[in-house]
C-alpha cells in the first residue's frame, strides 16, 4: 500500500527472482486509461527489468475494472500463464458505485486465486480522488504497476517451488 512511509515502486531488487521463462499474462481496464496505461507501462518494465521475456507478456484490454476478473479467468485459459495481473483503477464519485465495484472486483480475482493454479495478482488502485490515483501510477508514491509485476513474479516462483 503506498503510503508517505512506502513507496509502490520500492522494493529490494536482491529479493526478486530473474525469471526468463516466466510467462505473465496482464489484463488492463480501459477505463480511466491516463492512470491504467501508466500502470501498464511500468508492470511490463518491471517485469522485462527482471528478466521476463517481452514475448512471453501477454497483454488484453478490457472495457472496465468490473470485467478484469473475467478476462484474467479467460487470459489463464488462453495464454497458460504462469500469473496474471489485473490493473485498473476505481476514483470514487457521489454514487455507490464505486464500492459495488470494488467490492465486485476485489471477491472475483480473490475467487479466481483459489480457482485457477496460477496467482491473480490485484493491480487496481481504489483511490477517492483522481489526484491519489496519479500519486499511485507513476507519481509520487511510485507505480502499483510496478508493484504487481513484482508480486507476480515472486508469486510465480512461489508456486512454482510449491509443485
Amino acid at each position: 500500500m503506498a503510503t508517505a512511509y512506502q513507496n509502490l515502486s520500492a522494493c529490494d531488487n536482491s529479493t526478486v527472482p530473474h525469471c526468463p521463462s516466466l510467462r505473465i499474462a496482464i489484463v488492463c481496464a480501459e477505463w480511466n486509461h491516463d492512470i491504467t496505461g501508466n500502470l501498464l507501462d511500468g508492470a511490463c518494465q518491471t517485469l522485462k527489468k527482471h528478466g521476463v521475456k517481452e514475448e512471453n507478456i501477454f497483454v488484453e484490454q478490457v472495457p472496465g475494472t468490473f470485467e478484469l476478473t473475467f478476462g484474467a479467468q479467460r487470459m489463464a485459459a488462453h495464454y497458460r500463464p504462469d500469473a496474471v495481473i489485473v490493473l485498473g483503477c476505481v476514483i470514487r464519485g457521489e454514487t455507490p458505485h464505486f464500492d459495488y465495484i470494488c467490492q465486485g472486483v476485489t471477491e472475483g480475482t480473490t475467487r479466481l486465486n483459489t480457482m485457477l493454479d496460477i496467482p491473480v495478482v490485484f493491480g487496481v488502485l481504489t483511490t477517492n480522488s483522481k489526484q491519489q490515483a496519479i500519486d499511485r501510477s507513476g507519481g509520487k508514491y511510485g507505480n502499483k504497476g510496478d508493484e504487481a509485476a513484482v508480486t507476480a513474479i515472486k508469486m510465480a516462483a512461489f508456486a512454482a517451488r510449491m509443485k
